[in-house]
């Protein structure tokens, strides 16, 4: 068997890949108008320094709920050093900020207590409409 390649002969079938390049670029260009340029992450808040530090900021303003390791297991519950249990936690939230415009809380907890009790405050805390809530941590000493 014998087969010929010359040019003479039958029709060829090639494939015109301009207007596949085409049809590329207008789909490159589409995907790129739709996908958000920037994404979305959290809002988050960073701590700035006072603006007069002489001035000392007043602290009864500042609502701080502590939730401390307890022998039993069970953590305990306090609002700015007052001791309450978990029950009473979103009614007592909801009376200190039903009076205030501003509705910042602080939660700050034990290095014993599992993080599950300090979600639990924070779902307290949004259930009680607080809008920003933020988490205290020990302060670092410097070259330790």
């Amino acid at each position: 068997m014998a087969f010929s390649m010359g040019s003479k002969g039958g029709a060829m079938g090639e494939i015109n890949v301009t207007p596949m390049i085409d049809i590329l670029l207008v789909l490159l260009i589409i995907f790129m108008v739709i996908v958000p340029v920037t994404p979305k992450g959290l809002d988050a808040l960073v701590p700035q320094p006072p603006k007069n530090p002489q001035k000392e900021q007043p602290n009864d303003r500042t609502i701080v709920v502590q939730v401390e390791a307890n022998k039993g297991g069970e953590p305990t519950y306090k609002i700015n050093e007052t001791p309450f249990a978990k029950s009473e936690l979103q009614q007592k939230l909801t009376d200190i900020f039903s009076t205030r415009a501003e509705r910042v809380m602080f939660v700050k907890g034990d290095d014993d207590v599992d993080f599950r009790y300090i979600a639990d405050v924070i779902d307290i805390g949004y259930a009680a409409n607080v809008q920003h809530i933020g988490l205290m941590t020990p302060k670092i000493l410097a070259g330790q």
